[in-house]
């Protein structure tokens, strides 16, 4: 028996497609997939896995690093969590487009939001389907992981390639300042072209270096310093007196004291190419750093200020803090508290009759005790700055301790008194580094190590704090042959690459100073 099947065409209806919204993001600091390209994977797989995009999402030129600015992503928590999204799926080119985050959980956080509200998160170029298993939640921690420290990595070259750009005497970033110009060199330093306002350069070999601007300019800083210094004039004076004379900014504004204290501080007048005074690292926080983590170059600009000048007028603001008593002081921040609700080093530096910022910060200690004095607790937390000056007062106990120590195992070591430098036994130098410890918003321990680019050292000994920053943790031995970074990131774990120099004591180091009398050694 022959059982014959009914031909013709199939007449069962397709299955209908499950709605989905797209989300792009391109950075600023990776452009290999553009939005475009994006769209048209995660078309293709929309057509594959049964979606329709009834939605698109886009975040163009925006970090990955946080979820600030980022007005699409924040579109799309928003729209899910009040019930506006007419879709039951996210796709995503990959997890690094979702965010660059340092922290994994932070990552997690997000896609939890989403899916708490039933709408499931898909990646359209990953090799894992984002199911919920064992296997592709493993997966795409690790993705998490590896896609935060590609930022990482990437700050930390980008630190480096700039700092070494200053030290060469080229300037990175920001506009010139009144009386001074940039202009455009090529990788030879034969001039190009100046810039204007807002003109960047376009050819990635091209540098900028500062250089005088028009002569009416630059004898308006000078005379600004000798107005400040031969006639005694206070900056409100003079920028009062500029005013009545019509005078602007290089902004096109009428002078402050703010504005003219500034020229009066600012070492680029004297050639000076100074950079890092703060920082803004994976756009976590900004920080002021200190003066001995500043990347400098002395000397790299063409001086439209006399240097004995100069001095003479920073040696007249620092007098003038000196002249008045710490009570005296801290009643003229009261007043400017009052009067403004907040501080700021920029509201004090505008404040008539009052030390600027920096004697502040001289007479005691930091900005944020003084302002803890008056009653004012700025919004972020600056209790590091603290933890950065106790470190820097421990920091010759220790240097003697190690001397002692190199000492006791039969060595010689000399000390450069000027950078802490040590020679040991005529043979190699070392640099003693104390690193701060610190705890990221999910609890783990880091440490920050900037290695010294200036002195070049032999051997970095590294010396890890513990979590409450008052004895070590454990040392780093760090030859300088096999360090190509400037900075250093450390986890309490980071592969054999680096913990291959780490030791629990410096009993090592004590021995490679040991020396064997010749019968001994053989």
């Amino acid at each position: 028996m022959v059982i014959k099947w009914a031909e013709g065409e199939d007449t069962t209806a397709p299955a209908p497609k499950i709605k989905a919204a797209q989300y792009v993001r391109m950075s600023t600091e990776h452009q290999q997939f553009s939005t475009d390209n994006q769209v048209i994977a995660i078309a293709k797989f929309a057509d594959d896995n049964g979606y329709e995009i009834v939605k698109t999402y886009a975040d163009e030129g925006k970090s990955g690093l946080n979820l600030g600015g980022r007005a699409g992503l924040q579109q799309v928590l928003h729209d899910v969590e009040v019930g506006r999204a007419d879709y039951q799926a996210l796709l995503v080119y990959d997890v690094s487009r979702l965010g660059r985050f340092q922290d994994t959980d932070e990552a997690a956080t997000y896609e939890l939001r989403l899916r708490s509200a039933g709408i499931k998160v898909e990646y359209a170029s990953e090799q894992f389907r984002n199911d919920g298993s064992i296997g592709s939640s493993i997966i795409k921690t690790v993705k998490r992981a590896m896609a935060g420290e590609y930022s990482r990595e990437l700050s930390v070259k980008v630190f480096a390639g700039q700092s070494n750009l200053i030290r060469l005497g080229f300037r990175q970033g920001g506009g010139a300042g009144f009386g001074l110009r940039r202009l455009l060199v090529d990788q030879s330093g034969a001039p190009k072209s100046e810039l204007g306002r807002g003109e960047q350069k376009s050819i990635a070999t091209d540098r900028i270096i500062l250089v005088p601007g028009p002569p009416d300019e630059v004898e308006i800083v000078r005379e600004v310093y000798r107005l400040f210094v031969r006639e005694g004039r206070s900056e409100h004076h003079i920028a009062a007196d500029f005013n009545q004379r019509g005078l602007v900014t290089d902004l096109g504004r009428p002078w402050t004291r703010g504005t003219v204290h500034q020229l009066l501080i600012n070492e680029k007048y004297i050639g000076n190419n100074v950079w890092a005074q703060t920082s803004f690292k994976l756009k976590q926080r900004h920080v002021r750093n200190a003066p001995q983590e500043w990347v400098r170059s002395d000397g790299a600009f063409a001086a439209i200020v006399d240097k004995k000048l100069f001095d003479k007028a920073q040696a007249i603001i620092a007098a003038r803090s000196e002249r008045l008593t710490a009570e005296e002081m801290l009643d003229r921040l009261r007043s400017i508290l009052v009067g403004n609700g907040m501080l700021s080093g920029l509201i004090i530096d505008e404040a008539d009759g009052t030390p600027s910022s920096s004697a502040y910060r001289s007479r005691f200690g930091s900005l944020l005790r003084a302002y803890a004095l008056v009653g004012f607790a700025p919004s972020h937390d600056y209790r590091y700055l603290e933890t950065n000056r106790k470190l820097r007062q421990l920091h010759p106990a220790i240097v003697s301790e190690v001397i002692e120590g190199i000492a006791a195992a039969g060595g010689r070591v000399t000390e450069d008194a000027t950078t802490d430098l040590l020679t040991i036994n005529g043979e190699f130098t070392a640099s003693i580094v104390v690193v701060r410890c610190f705890q990221t918003a999910a609890g783990s321990l880091r440490w920050k190590l900037r290695l010294d680019a200036a002195l070049k050292p032999d051997l970095t000994v590294a010396i890890r704090m513990d979590p409450e920053n008052i004895g070590p943790h454990d040392y780093y031995l760090l030859p300088q042959l096999d360090m190509h970074d400037a900075v250093l990131r450390l986890a309490e774990f980071n592969g054999l690459s680096l913990d291959a120099y780490r030791f629990e004591t410096l009993e090592t180091f004590y021995a490679m100073a040991a020396r064997q009398p010749w019968p001994a050694a053989a």
